[in-house]
């Protein structure tokens, strides 16, 4: 099995920016392990501002850190498989800041929308996603980063919640663009886990 196979693919990653941001960081003593550690650190950030403030630049600033998490995502693979400086414990890097970014902003993002169970079950839903992918991998196949709420589709709908609620706030108290964006995260994880388990199962009977 090819590295590529097992390689989130990112459009992203081929952009000007990207590529220079990384040649930049390639050339100083930051480690991908550190991007990968600085990617839980801004969600966990992210995920504080919007548990402590319901104001809009709290909405805004949280959107803002999701973000600076996904790039710092991109940014930590670029580093070590095109920038040459993988380490050896880099797959657990990879993989424990993501679940840990991942589950501290999808619980926040329950809290403020005044569902909390819907957050947990989000977050829980989320890191099946990951674990059946990688369950797959421990099967001989190409990893499958298939959505229809993978991370990245995840993150989209968290900005959008968020964005959203900074601009519904100035209307009223009640925050459903969060309660929403927590819902569909929820709903849509749990049918990426049932359609990566049923791609796993097509692909055991095909032997």
């Amino acid at each position: 099995m090819s590295e590529d196979n097992n390689r989130r693919p990112i459009r992203a990653r081929s952009s000007h920016w990207a590529q220079a941001a990384a040649s930049a960081l390639v050339r100083t003593s930051v480690t991908p392990n550190q991007i990968s550690v600085a990617s839980a650190i801004f969600a966990s950030i992210g995920a504080a501002i919007l548990i402590a403030s319901q104001q809009p630049v709290a909405f805004m600033a949280c959107a803002l850190c999701i973000q600076l998490r996904l790039i710092c995502n991109l940014l930590d693979g670029m580093v070590a498989v095109e920038g040459g400086k993988k380490s050896v414990v880099g797959s657990l890097y990879n993989e424990f800041p993501d679940r840990v970014a991942d589950s501290v902003l999808i619980v926040a993002l329950g809290y403020a929308a005044g569902m909390s169970w819907l957050g947990w079950l989000g977050a829980l839903a989320a890191a099946l996603t990951a674990y059946i992918r990688l369950f797959g991998g421990t099967l001989g196949f190409p990893q499958d980063f298939r959505g229809p709420m993978a991370k990245q589709h995840r993150m989209a709908v968290m900005t959008a919640g968020c964005l959203a609620a900074a601009v519904e706030s100035h209307f009223g108290t009640m925050h459903w663009a969060l309660a929403i964006a927590a819902a569909v995260i929820a709903a849509g994880s749990l049918v990426t886990c049932i359609s990566r388990t049923l791609a796993i199962t097509h692909q055991l009977k095909a032997g």
